[in-house]
């Protein structure tokens, strides 16, 4: 953390990117101490030290809401276990079929509050913390607030709008359309709009701000941002990056016409701004409303899942098979994200425990164990030897795409042959 601004730096950095002071402990031999210059430090601690409750605020909401709708599906802890589809859409994810038959305009409102698992809730909680602050210090609650909704609202309506059945899309075009009308939800889609403001913030102000804010926002960005869009592009299909779109274009025209607070002016702002405010919080609260006062509506059968139908597997074999494999892929999660390799050995032993089902479910499981097994050797890598991990980047990809691509071979399994195994097919013969 830097001693004169607070922000915080990353690991090996000399430099804090905000106010430009340097993070050495001490003055080498080699040279004189680099220090930030008055003006950068002034900026700095002017704008740092104003308050960023709503983004606490928003926090707590998404939090508070996906620990309901945990509670509701009655599911099991786990982190890359999706919610029931029927879970979602009672509380208010989007879906064009309720939209366009039904009406349901609050759908548009109420998405921007709702993840789909815990690992998509630590993602984007993580990005808000890291993001919000900036953007609320920088331009105030009620702009703030104002931004995330509008950003969060334009990133729905972009998902809306590029939902097209039937559509023959290639590769490129399958980016932001989507040829079926499944749930959608998630933050992203205004975390994005809140990037989209800092992205536009750099540019427009860089003749005021000091170098260490050039650094920080406008162009700065764009390496972030090309990165989130690429990891959209590999993950086609179950990101949506339509949304992410959405809410990056809204908050970079917002940021174009909206002015910020800057270090010595009055903290009072425009009652324009704090009329807005309310409108957006009280539109936030009248769709979660309307989600309650329709929250047990009939659903039509064929908008809800299959999986989302049963609480559990009716066979024990398939059940234990089930769970050695979300271990693993838990497992895998941590020592790509965190260099922490020391589920992995747990995780491979039961899959080797794991019971035989089919020719495909073994081939499945064996996959899966050797990624565990590339995934411990790269962590123990990087943990051991930091500066030898250069060249990694391209293998870590790599590796992320071999996972990516055996989650859509395995989801496909749990389709066909899967429910051979899990009882499924008795229990729809049964009703």
């Amino acid at each position: 953390m830097c001693r004169s601004c607070g922000s915080i730096v990353g690991s090996g950095q000399q430099q804090c990117a905000v106010c430009g002071a340097t993070t050495a402990g001490s003055v080498t031999a080699a040279g004189p101490r680099v220090g930030a210059d008055n003006e950068t430090m002034r900026f700095a601690r002017a704008v740092l030290n104003r308050p960023y409750k709503f983004t606490i605020i928003l926090l707590v909401a998404n939090i508070f809401v996906f620990l309901v709708m945990w509670q509701t599906s009655r599911m099991p802890f786990s982190l890359l276990g999706p919610l029931p589809n029927e879970v979602l859409l009672r509380f208010g994810a989007k879906l064009n079929y309720y939209i366009q038959t039904e009406h349901q305009w609050w759908r548009f409102v109420t998405p921007m509050f709702i993840h789909v698992n815990l690992l998509h809730l630590i993602v984007n909680m993580y990005s808000l913390w890291i993001v919000g602050p900036y953007v609320e210090k920088l331009y105030g609650s009620a702009k703030f607030v104002v931004f995330w909704v509008l950003t969060g609202v334009a990133g729905v309506v972009a998902s809306y709008l590029t939902v097209r059945p039937g559509l023959p899309v290639g590769s490129v075009a399958r980016f932001i359309f989507k040829t079926s009308d499944d749930p959608s939800a998630g933050a992203s889609g205004a975390l994005f709009g809140l990037v989209g403001v800092l992205f536009v913030f750099g540019i427009k102000f860089r003749h005021e701000l000091p170098d260490g804010f050039k650094r920080a926002f406008g162009t700065g960005l764009l390496p972030m941002i090309f990165l989130n869009l690429f990891i959209g592009y590999v993950l086609r299909g179950f990101i949506d990056n339509a949304a992410h779109l959405g809410g990056l274009i809204s908050g970079a025209l917002l940021a174009l016409v909206v002015d910020y607070r800057r270090p010595g002016e009055r903290s009072g702002i425009a009652v324009t701004w704090r009329v807005l405010q309310i409108v957006a919080i009280a539109l936030v609260v009248v769709s979660f409303l309307k989600t309650a006062q329709h929250f047990n509506d009939p659903m039509p059968a064929q908008l809800v899942s299959q999986p989302a139908q049963i609480s559990e597997p009716q066979n024990p074999e398939y059940l234990e098979y089930a769970i050695a494999i979300n271990d693993a892929q838990e497992a895998f999660v941590v020592a790509r994200k965190d260099n922490n390799p020391g589920n992995i050995d747990g995780a491979a032993r039961k899959l080797e425990e794991a019971p035989h089902l089919d020719q495909k479910s073994d081939e499945l499981r064996d996959r899966l164990k050797a990624l565990l097994i590339r995934a411990k050797q790269s962590a123990a890598a990087a943990t051991a030897s930091p500066s030898t991990a250069k060249g990694t980047p391209a293998r870590q990809d790599e590796l992320l795409a071999e996972f990516v691509a055996w989650r859509k071979e395995y989801d496909q399994w749990l389709k066909t042959e899967g429910r051979n195994h899990s009882g499924l097919n008795e229990l729809i013969e049964r009703k």
